[in-house]
């Protein structure tokens, strides 16, 4: 019986110090140009508005001097517009490279699985029926994102095991029963609170301010540690749960960690900008194509989902149609296309 071959260990080692570690070349070159990306993505967000500011306007705002107008309209609403967008973004990115890589399937995103579905349906609960406090209706958010993780994962169960296929087909149904509850809410709602509710499902970062900036870091500051502490184990179950038991992967306890950490990160992303398609699908994707790794690229992921989001919220702004389009629309109907194309692909 031949042994299997030793894995390919990709990068230039890098040590400082007593420290080492092996950085792998593409990777940090495709990230930092996206980051690059990003950075002229929000300057030209901070430069364009129904008041055009030129860019040392820009730079004197963002530094509190200048006139006080550009520094009210940079400062209290276009920064911490974007950088929600950025913050949005990078959670769902990295939602959808979590469960994507959960599932070995490129349908596992959370709007796809029921996560985000769930998610809107708590805060649709909480607007129709108790009222819509903004705190109140992220807790709804978060709790009916986490209910309905919970409720796939114990459906998704056969043999004490998790199947990819299994969690995608079940997040499926689940969230199409998810939908038709948060349909039957609006329905028996009253003028007022179905409006709201359906304000708030349609997708918008509009009147997002530093508070919601702040729970977000917040959100993220725990979360993402977690997430990059869960990657190597993930990257083991990615060969196979046999393979990652025998290096000695507790694999339900790690898959069910993540899907707890993935279903937050959506949840949050959710409580503060509403139901966004396509990120969470696409961005890992987009990033597999590209970087030609088929790991688990959170980094990568972050960045690409904030440049899809901070892109889709320019296009929401400035592209008019007899209104201006929530994002969520923006970012749905690129992500049906996107859908399409994936799956003509592949069938």
């Amino acid at each position: 019986m031949t042994a299997s071959p030793p894995p390919i260990v990709r990068g230039r080692p890098l040590r400082i110090g007593p420290c080492s570690a092996r950085i792998d070349t593409r990777i940090a070159g495709l990230a930092l140009v996206l980051l690059i990306i990003l950075l002229a993505i929000g300057a030209i967000s901070l430069v364009l508005g129904s008041v055009t500011l030129g860019p040392l306007e820009v730079m004197q705002a963002l530094f509190g001097i200048g006139e006080e107008r550009s520094v009210r309209t940079v400062q209290g609403r276009r920064l911490p517009r974007l950088l929600c967008a950025l913050l949005v973004g990078a959670a769902l990115g990295v939602a959808g490279c979590v469960f994507q890589s959960l599932s070995r399937n490129a349908l596992g995103s959370p709007d796809i699985i029921g996560f985000t579905s769930g998610a809107a349906t708590g805060a649709v609960a909480q607007i129709t029926i108790f009222g819509g406090g903004v705190l109140e209706t992220a807790l709804a958010a978060v709790v009916g994102g986490l209910v309905t993780a919970f409720a796939v994962y114990l459906l998704a169960r056969k043999d004490r095991v998790t199947g990819g296929i299994r969690l995608v087909l079940v997040g499926i149904g689940i969230g199409a029963i998810m939908a038709a509850v948060t349909d039957l809410l609006l329905v028996r709602a009253g003028v007022a609170q179905a409006s709201a509710a359906q304000v708030w499902q349609s997708g918008s970062l509009t009147g997002r301010g530093w508070p919601h900036v702040w729970s977000l870091v917040a959100a993220l500051a725990v979360l993402l540690p977690l997430v990059l502490a869960l990657v190597r184990a993930l990257r083991m179950i990615e060969m196979g749960d046999d393979v990652a038991a025998g290096l000695g992967i507790a694999v339900e306890r790690i898959r069910f960690s993540v899907l707890v950490v993935g279903v937050l990160l959506t949840a949050v992303a959710t409580a503060v900008a509403g139901p966004i398609a396509f990120v969470a699908l696409a961005a890992p994707q987009i990033v597999v194509r590209v970087a030609r790794r088929g790991s688990v690229l959170v980094v990568l992921s972050a960045l690409m989902g904030a440049i899809l989001l901070a892109l889709a919220d320019i296009v929401s702004q400035h592209i008019e149609i007899g209104l201006r389009l929530p994002i969520g629309i923006v970012t749905s109907i690129i992500g049906g296309l996107y859908l399409i194309w994936l799956l003509a692909r592949r069938v």
